[in-house]
């Protein structure tokens, strides 16, 4: 995953954002349901958008010292002015990579590791952040959000893929997880929207994703193609539809 590009978009897009992410809203509110304690006093939230987890977190530990990082400036400064005088301490940094020489009682992070390049890596340098009793949150997509674009696509295109299938699988991220965490917790949800066309669904894609219009670097689509595209999308689902699977991860330290 090229990070430029990451930045790129998502700066590009970061004023469309909060019109678009109500599934990346809604998995927020199913994240913060999953925490149990209420005695957190450092928070890092990684991947922190435009600051609608961010929110929750502030609601939810109203005397916890938060830290929100985003590797886009221009998410960082809607999520800033969004929630001004809150307390929170803004970070642009790739979150992946970034150095840290302190601790936490909670690391978390809603909708962004899917786009890490080693997710098992980060989450072994998160876990040395962490106090003792300290717990990892976070939720991510799986390779089956949007299957049903791709289906569409490859029966037009044959070879050609979305972004999304390169996504870590359900199994392969709670292997990361036992590797790294003790009291793992990991399930599954599975979100759907319809749209009234396939440039509908593309404009979501697009304005809340890294990639572009989130078909894949490699992907390029004419007018022509895009209509053989949704006719495909009819024939087989007889709507524009999209399936979103969310994976919601915890872990503690012990």
């Amino acid at each position: 995953m090229d990070k430029k590009t990451i930045v790129k978009n998502f700066s590009r897009y970061a004023h469309m954002y909060d019109k678009y992410s109500n599934v990346q809203r809604k998995a927020a509110f199913e994240l913060l349901n999953m925490i149990k304690k209420d005695r957190f006093t450092k928070i890092m939230e990684m991947g922190c958008g435009t600051g609608n987890y961010t929110r929750l977190l502030r609601e939810k530990f109203k005397k916890a010292r938060i830290k929100a990082v985003d590797i886009s400036y221009k998410m960082i400064e809607v999520a800033s002015d969004k929630l001004r005088d809150k307390g929170i301490e803004f970070i642009v940094k790739d979150a992946e990579n970034m150095n840290l020489d302190e601790e936490f009682d909670l690391i978390t992070s809603n909708a962004c590791f899917q786009w890490f390049e080693d997710l098992g890596q980060a989450l072994l340098k998160y876990k040395i952040l962490l106090k003792e009793n300290g717990s990892i949150l976070f939720s991510a997509f799986g390779p089956f959000t949007f299957w049903e674009l791709n289906s569409a696509l490859r029966s037009v295109l044959k070879d050609n893929s979305i972004a999304a299938v390169e996504f870590i699988p359900m199994e392969e991220t709670k292997r990361i997880l036992f590797n790294n965490f003790k009291e793992v917790r990991i399930k599954e949800t599975r979100y759907e929207e319809s749209f009234p066309s396939l440039i509908d669904l593309l404009n979501k894609i697009k304005y809340t994703g890294a990639r572009g219009d989130g078909l894949g670097s490699k992907i390029s689509l004419d007018r022509g193609t895009l209509k053989e595209i949704e006719q495909a999308y009819l024939n087989k689902f007889h709507r524009i539809k999209a399936t979103y699977q969310v994976f919601f991860c915890q872990g503690s330290v012990g």
